[in-house]
């Protein structure tokens, strides 16, 4: 008996740094392409968009299999939501890096029925139509308690043989986390697999250390329809092949068919530093055609750690391809590994120096993680290394792996120094150049805001969970790395552009004050003027002549904090923020010019939106 009405399901659970990159389900829309013509329906669910409950989807829908993909950090919500379905009688497949990589262990919990390995768009299909797991490839489940492992599916040899992903089932409005153009967002895989052999990473088992690739033409026809899906609107499509320029020849090919169509689209993709180095000319094709938006993988300054993690690469490969890649004027983003057996706390607070030495425009600092089934997660326990069992906690984002050198919690707080460090105000204005290099103009203020809020959006959210367990460690780790410097002043002149509608607001010297319990508080001051921005500046010292002032008391604001902490602490941010202009000639005659400059600045904003959703 066949399956006929299926429900595919992302968790809730998405945590760390894949946060960032972990939107849009495109796995799970190729299984739906796969099976559509075979089943009567399928529906994808994302349940951190999801408004229903689960177990009133399964009531409503009546699925009779539930199909999950799973990362190591989504195990406790994956099991929760195979609970629910497994009392409900329905049965329950997963498939993802984690139970492909540790199947025993997933079919160990009652709930779980079949594991897909691997790629499973083949798999699913055959199991749908033929309605049990026996002698289908890629496949584990159980037979009367015992776990039963059939042979391996062999990879799938033409990808285009796949039909496109079903956007179309999509229920969701996805957009990029760090954009700031207000462009639509889509995200497309062009190949699979890496060539790459990074102990800590899943691909060289998910993948078998190959990688293979999409004809030229067959993701032109893809791009072409995610195109037409948007309406031609500006659209960013976010690439998730590990390993993009694995085949230059096709990547040319592709620039070439990008540039027939001349679409307005900028594309984000993942690649490695030798392969930039090595083809340099390429890039510039590249970049010249709306592949703009770069992933490194840096991981460390130190080439112990890169030999000890297997990526085949060194100190000056970095630099050289982070080079090229500003030449052309593309957005470059870096990660690094902090946490790695033998690193030193001094070490690791080099590691956001660095990354802005080497002219990285983004950063992120994850933490070690040694996912089950990996060469990374073999060699710690081969070397005897004590490793949590919560699963949960394997996000890049908490620290796994209990080390002499240092202590899991000393690790994660150096996260928060890593991200402190190198998220400074200079950052920003590297941006600004860099729009100004591009485009021969000053970056609008609402650009300059939206890029602003973006940031400390996507660091709030990489970070929520981690801060929430340690508020006062990590805040003192802040204070503690803010204050590390001396008074620093970030020259913005003829860098941000101020709206006409804003000279209401005159010349101004804003401050915002930080304060933490005994801390030295912390004070960054903001010099405008009619049409633009003079400066931003660090100081631990109260500003002369201040006009505006905001006062935030952070002690306050957490002795605030319920069991909510994501909804309570920036609605008891706004709740401390207080005005206090200075009492000087002008202090109330500025109070009220901010607040007109505020009114007016955000009707334009709005009458814009409205006009932007009209046309």
């Amino acid at each position: 008996m066949s399956f006929k009405n299926i429900l595919l399901v992302k968790p809730n659970a998405r945590s760390g740094l894949g946060f960032a990159l972990d939107t849009i389900p495109i796995g799970l829309e190729y299984i739906a392409s796969s099976i559509r013509d075979v089943v009567n329906n399928v529906q994808i669910v994302d349940m951190q968009f999801e408004k229903h409950s689960f177990d009133n989807l399964i009531d409503n829908f009546s699925p009779d299999l539930v199909g999950i993909t799973m990362s190591t950090a989504d195990h406790d919500e994956v099991l929760k939501l195979a609970e629910i379905s497994n009392k409900k009688g329905i049965k329950t497949v997963v498939g993802g890096y984690h139970p492909t990589l540790v199947p025993d262990e997933i079919l160990s919990y009652p709930q779980i029925d079949i594991v897909v390995r691997g790629e499973g768009e083949l798999t699913f299909r055959e199991l749908v139509q033929k309605g049990m797991p026996n002698k289908i490839l890629g496949i584990c489940y159980k037979n009367n308690g015992k776990i039963i492992h059939n042979e391996n599916r062999p990879l799938i040899k033409n990808l285009d043989d796949l039909p496109f992903p079903a956007r179309d089932l999509r229920k969701y409005n996805y957009e990029d986390r760090m954009d700031i153009e207000g462009r639509e967002f889509d995200v497309i895989s062009m190949s699979r697999g890496c060539w790459g052999r990074c102990s800590f990473c899943c691909e060289p088992i998910f993948s078998r250390s190959l990688q293979r690739f999409r004809s030229p033409e067959n993701i032109m026809k893809e791009i072409l329809e995610v195109h037409s899906l948007h309406k031609g609107n500006p659209l960013q499509i976010f690439v998730v092949d590990p390993n993009f320029i694995g085949n230059p020849i096709i990547t040319d090919k592709i620039c070439n068919l990008l540039n027939k169509h001349k679409l307005d689209i900028i594309f984000s993709v993942m690649t490695r530093v030798d392969i930039i180095v090595k083809y340099p000319k390429l890039v510039k094709k590249m970049c010249e055609n709306g592949i703009l938006k770069y992933e490194l993988g840096i991981e460390s300054p130190n080439l112990k750690d890169l030999e000890d993690t297997q990526k085949d690469i060194d100190i000056e490969t970095q630099r050289k391809a982070i080079k090229i890649l500003r030449k052309n004027n593309a957005e470059v983003s870096g990660t690094f590994v902090i946490g790695l057996p033998g690193q030193t706390e001094e070490e690791i607070k080099c590691f956001p120096k660095y990354a802005k030495e080497i002219g990285l425009m983004h950063a992120a600092f994850g933490v070690a993680t040694p996912f089950p089934g990996t060469k990374f997660y073999d060699d710690l326990k081969k070397s005897n290394f004590v490793l949590s069992n919560d699963l949960s906690k394997y996000d890049e984002l908490h620290s796994v792996i209990e080390s002499d050198a240092l202590t899991r919690k000393r690790i994660e707080q150096l996260s928060t120094y890593c991200m402190t460090k190198f998220w400074t105000p200079d950052v920003l204005l590297d941006e600004a150049l860099n729009y100004k290099k591009k485009t021969s103009k000053k970056i609008p203020l609402d650009v300059f805001i939206k890029n602003l809020n973006k940031k400390l959006t996507f660091i709030k959210n990489v970070g929520n969970d981690l801060f929430k367990e340690d508020v006062d460690g990590h805040i003192k780790m802040i204070f503690e790395t803010i204050l590390e410097d001396n008074i620093t002043k970030y020259d913005f002149r003829n860098m941000v552009k101020i709206p006409k509608i804003l000279n209401v607001l005159g010349t101004q010297k804003i401050q915002l004050v930080l304060r933490y319990k005994n801390y030295k508080p912390i004070h960054y001051v903001i010099k405008i003027t009619k049409n633009n921005v003079s400066y931003m500046k660090t100081s631990f010292e109260n500003e002369k002549n201040v006009t505006i002032n905001f006062d935030i008391d952070l002690t306050k604001v957490i002795q605030q904090l319920d069991t909510k902490w994501e909804d309570q602490y920036f609605g008891k941010l706004k709740t401390y923020i207080k005005l206090k202009p200075m009492f000087n000639v002008n202090g109330n005659y500025n109070k009220i010019r901010l607040l007109a400059a505020i009114t007016l600045f955000m009707s334009s904003f709005i009458v814009q939106k409205i006009i932007n959703n009209f046309y």
